[in-house]
């Protein structure tokens, strides 16, 4: 298939431009893992073909152009028709059910607006988190704030990995080694992204209330 060709010909010629489009692409509802994308532009940084700091600002900036299509599909479409959209044949190609999107639209209802942030951390509901942002129409400028803040912090832990395996790994065994350790990664970002909702949640309802008193 051409876009295969296309997305082999991007990984084998990653540069900002590319990093940016791959990285939309998986933030956007096309299945398309970014542990291929981050660790290898990572590893071509820490070879001095790249820089780690611009790796990481443009996979933000394509994971946040990926979260707009699915937040304004989301939005202006509403929940009825995005229902629908899953479950045509163009869904079923790119692994949509309607039991994924109701997942991530339970997860959000349950954790209200930080949801974008955290879900960025977890596998399965990363790249969804943002359809279930747009049906309830989320504020704009919160939706962009927690999907910057969670994709940054994502693409930070994987830049890692891919420039820290430059010095020890031959590039043919980079994805083996990211693959290996993706698991283990996914977990500790679920439970980073537990505590910061935590932390979030305590100073929300620790916060004292402003209260005007007469004199």
């Amino acid at each position: 298939m051409e876009s295969v060709h296309f997305i082999e010909w991007c990984l084998e010629n990653l540069n900002y431009w590319t990093i940016t489009l791959l990285m939309a692409i998986e933030s956007s509802f096309i299945p398309f893992p970014s542990e291929i994308v981050i660790p290898p532009a990572a590893y071509k940084a820490a070879a001095g073909e790249l820089n780690i700091f611009l790796v990481v600002f443009f996979g933000t900036v394509g994971a946040l152009i990926g979260a707009f299509v699915n937040y304004y599909l989301a939005y202006y479409l509403g929940r009825p028709v995005i229902y629908r959209l899953v479950n045509t044949r163009f869904g079923r190609m790119c692994l949509l059910d309607e039991q994924k999107i109701h997942k991530a639209e339970e997860y959000f209802i349950k954790n209200g607006a930080v949801s974008t942030f955290v879900g960025r951390l977890i596998p399965a509901i990363r790249q969804l988190i943002s359809i279930p942002a747009g049906l309830a129409k989320m504020g704009l400028k919160k939706f962009v704030l927690y999907t910057t803040l969670g994709a940054m912090l994502w693409n930070s832990i994987l830049a890692i990995v891919g420039y820290s395996l430059q010095s020890v790994v031959p590039k043919d065994q980079l994805m083996s080694k990211v693959h290996e350790y993706s698991s283990e990664i996914s977990n500790g970002m679920i439970v980073l992204g537990v505590l910061v909702f935590l932390y979030l949640l305590y100073k929300t309802l620790g916060k004292p209330k402003n209260t005007n008193e007469s004199k």
